[in-house]
């Protein structure tokens, strides 16, 4: 089972690779980058579905996919910070955390039945 987040985890940060490479990517090198990041990162996510609920894997993936491509250009490509961008990366963040923890307890109730 914490494999199964792990790979979630991974598969995000992946996203992010990907997802930058969408946008910034100019070289054959670059291209290929890409497709090998979006190759790993649905390959770990739908691994990670066969433990876990397939919503739940689905949107810690994007929550974190997202909160980390934020991040991401605001450090690598200057892109401005703002408070109100900050404070709903944080909810974003929370509602991660919150499904995470609610599909962990409805994991061990279904295990008990």
């Amino acid at each position: 089972m914490k494999s199964d987040w792990l790979k979630v985890i991974i598969a995000a940060l992946f996203e992010v690779g990907w997802v930058i490479g969408l946008k910034h990517a100019d070289s054959f090198l670059e291209w290929g980058g890409t497709a090998v990041a979006i190759f790993v990162s649905f390959y770990l996510m739908i691994t990670a579905s066969r433990h876990i609920p397939v919503g739940t894997v689905y949107a810690v993936f994007v929550g974190l996919g997202t909160a980390g491509t934020v991040l991401a250009e605001m450090l690598l490509f200057g892109e401005a910070f703002k408070a109100a961008k900050g404070i709903l990366i944080l909810l974003l963040l929370a509602g991660v955390v919150g499904l995470k923890l609610v599909s962990n307890k409805t994991e061990k109730e279904g295990a008990g039945s």
